[in-house]
């Protein structure tokens, strides 16, 4: 589970660069629900995948 992140928080899927840069919508346990540029809303499993957290958008 990622503890440092918070909704507001931009981030990156280490994966999948094509997504774009993307913000922390809410995290629900191991849940990160993230707003991507490219391709939208997506379900994060954080126990899975660590997001890489941005300073801002870019």
């Amino acid at each position: 589970m990622q503890y440092d992140l918070e909704p507001g928080n931009f981030v990156r899927h280490p994966k999948e660069r094509s997504w774009g840069i993307g913000q922390v919508q809410s995290i629900i346990k191991n849940r990160v629900t993230v707003n991507f540029q490219h391709s939208g809303k997506k379900v994060i499993n954080s126990d899975n995948i660590r997001l890489e957290k941005v300073n801002d958008e870019q």
